[in-house]
């Protein structure tokens, strides 16, 4: 945990139970790693208070909003670099997500316009602010994307993640609206010929579905596989954009 005061300071004040008010230093943190430090009950309230206080300023805040779309409700999260995430609101079993309860966080938003959640993969440095607003123009390129009027995406992103899936994030957005590329292919296009499996985990991973085009990518055979939103999606996005030389397989 982290706190801002004075070494020596902090630690008598917290030992004995006082107020740390006054005490702060903006320059100066420590790393308080026993919990013998906060003996009195007094003193671990007004340490937890600063603590609080000075994990909320390290925060990063998305904007995030959900919204509807042809192949469903859409979750859009976005820092100010950039979009963080696009995610499906039904997903496949086991598929990631930037959020710790996708159905929780659709109800808070409902009944709290301003809802802040936790993110499931760093808990204490990220909150989502509900922010239609914020969000207006990543919504304007997606619905201008679906009626079939845009093809390539301009808006701008902010992927998080490894320096192999960033390279297999930049090769997938690479591949031309309507065409569609094997992962044996994004392997070697990245330069790593043989590791169209690793390829297949970083598609699997992709937060920015759609704008990142994951669903572009097929297997050798030209036949569908997998795909976080679901097969069905996956189909209908090639369909959409035209993709040809595909062995779609029609829905039972």
């Amino acid at each position: 945990m982290s706190l801002c005061a004075p070494r020596g300071q902090a630690f008598d004040l917290c030992r004995g139970g006082q107020n740390l008010n006054g005490v702060e230093d903006e320059n100066i943190r420590i790393t308080i790693s026993s919990t013998h430090y906060f003996a009195k009950p007094q003193g671990y309230l007004a340490c937890y208070r600063v603590l609080r206080k000075d994990r909320k300023r390290s925060m990063e805040t998305l904007h995030c909003t959900t919204i509807s779309s042809p192949v469903g409700p859409l979750f859009l999260a976005a820092s100010a670099k950039g979009l963080v995430a696009l995610e499906f609101d039904a997903r496949l079993p086991g598929q990631q997500s930037i959020r710790p309860n996708p159905r929780h966080i659709r109800e808070e938003n409902l009944h709290n316009q301003n809802a802040r959640t936790k993110s499931a993969n760093n808990k204490d440095a990220v909150t989502f602010e509900h922010s239609p607003t914020q969000m207006r123009p990543y919504i304007t390129e997606l619905e201008e994307y679906f009626r079939g009027h845009l093809r390539n995406f301009t808006l701008p992103l902010d992927l998080r993640g490894t320096q192999f899936q960033q390279s297999c994030w930049q090769a997938l957005q690479a591949i031309p609206y309507g065409e569609t590329r094997s992962y044996a292919q994004i392997a070697r296009a990245i330069g790593h010929p043989q590791a169209f499996r690793a390829v297949g985990a970083a598609n699997h991973s992709n937060p920015i579905a759609i704008v990142v085009p994951c669903h572009r990518v097929i297997a050798a055979s030209g036949q569908l596989c997998g795909y976080g939103g679901g097969l069905h999606i996956k189909r209908q996005l090639l369909e959409l954009e035209g993709a040809r030389a595909l062995q779609l397989p029609q829905p039972a």
